[in-house]
């Protein structure tokens, strides 16, 4: 009885530690590729002046205002994160912007007032005194 519990015994530590039979090695599937979105293009096309307003378009240092077409998507994010995995810097600031207008199919800024040029003051000779 002894030897059957012995040689039972034996063959259970050998069976545990075998290897398994005829196992094929785990199948890796493809490798995704990371997807990379396509980079937004601000539409500044217009047909009247209606067609245009100011949105942040974005650049390297974050907000940056531009006429655009109302229907264009922006990405100021995409923008930023495209800046930063070129080591791309930019000149920080920007002019407000007062309007929008239509010119020659494209928008552009309307000319604020304090951008504009003007005339020196003359002054009449009876103001002298």
């Amino acid at each position: 009885m002894l030897r059957s519990f012995l040689l039972l015994t034996l063959l259970l530590i050998t069976s545990a530690c075998s290897v398994p039979a005829a196992t094929s090695p785990p199948v890796a599937g493809p490798t995704p590729t990371p997807t990379t979105a396509a980079p937004v293009v601000v539409d500044q096309s217009c047909r009247t002046d209606a067609d245009c307003t100011v949105k942040n378009v974005g650049n390297c240092c974050g907000y940056y205002p531009a006429c655009v077409n109302v229907a264009s998507r922006t990405d100021p994010a995409g923008v930023q994160a495209s800046c930063q995995a070129k080591g791309m810097m930019s000149v920080c600031g920007f002019a407000e912007i007062s309007g929008c207008s239509c010119v020659k199919g494209q928008c552009a800024a309307n000319r604020d007032g304090a951008e504009s040029r003007r005339m020196p003051l003359q002054t009449l000779p009876s103001d002298k005194r």
